[in-house]
């Protein structure tokens, strides 16, 4: 039970890795606050897997900043403290330059931007002023491969996963000294709901074929790695982005 009595506030934790990632705290004694955007469906899956009333599951939209504020607020407020953040909410929308009218370019640019950006920058500011107070905490973004390989057909997304990794290594060097710990996990594909058209599509051989592993990840291993950086006793691991690419992608 390696996080008995830490709590964790999971970002989009209710479906494909966040769901992982919350199951696998949980079974290590974690206590979760969970937030969702929409899909009543699978809070209530989550729900039904993860025991006990400890847990909260907050409904919000991620890229709304009074939202973001009222979730940590009322997480720090149930909870007492708040000792790991993940930020793994994130949308994947197509959007080639070449094919969109100008109007479609700026909408899903600006709202991929709020989603996978914005909102965990936002995420990262109140969590931390909680956790400066506390000194200590420990903040691990999932951001993706497509920082570093290129997003031909999801332009915005790359965009946004860069900068959460920029981000992410920005606020690693600020918040050191107040014994807070800034972690990025780069996943390629994995099997989730949101990657489904791409690894089911008429494309999927070839997206597959990428890794030398021939497969794409399974959410419990992005879980594993998350849980293994989230522990205590690996301080001086601070500003790293942990590539899990399945050896698709060298940097």
């Amino acid at each position: 039970m390696k996080f008995k009595n830490k709590n964790v506030l999971i970002t989009g934790g209710t479906r494909g890795i966040g769901r992982a990632i919350a199951l696998a705290f949980a079974e290590q004694g974690a206590r979760l606050a969970l937030t969702y955007y929409s899909n009543e469906d699978a809070a209530q899956k989550t729900m039904s897997l993860i025991q006990g009333e400890e847990h909260l599951f907050l409904r919000s939209d991620v890229s709304k900043p009074e939202e973001v504020r009222k979730v940590v607020n009322e997480v720090a407020l149930k909870f007492g403290s708040i000792d790991i953040l993940i930020n793994n909410a994130g949308i994947y929308l197509p959007h080639s330059i070449v094919d969109l009218p100008y109007k479609e370019w700026i909408y899903k640019w600006e709202k991929t931007i709020e989603v996978n950006l914005n909102g965990p920058a936002n995420f990262c500011y109140c969590v931390a002023n909680y956790m400066i107070h506390e000194k200590k905490g420990k903040i691990i973004n999932i951001t993706s491969r497509g920082a570093y390989r290129g997003e031909p057909e999801h332009p915005a997304y790359g965009a946004a996963k860069a900068g959460l990794n920029s981000l992410t290594q920005s606020l690693a060097k600020k918040l050191a000294q107040y014994n807070i710990r800034v972690l990025g996990v780069a996943p390629g594909f994995v099997e989730t709901e949101m990657a489904k058209p791409y690894l089911h599509g008429p494309d999927k051989e070839a997206i597959i074929s990428q890794s030398p592993l021939n497969r794409a990840a399974d959410p419990n291993e992005i879980a594993k790695a998350v849980l293994l950086l989230s522990e205590e006793g690996i301080d001086y691991l601070t500003g790293s982005i942990i590539d899990m690419n399945g050896a698709s992608y060298f940097r």
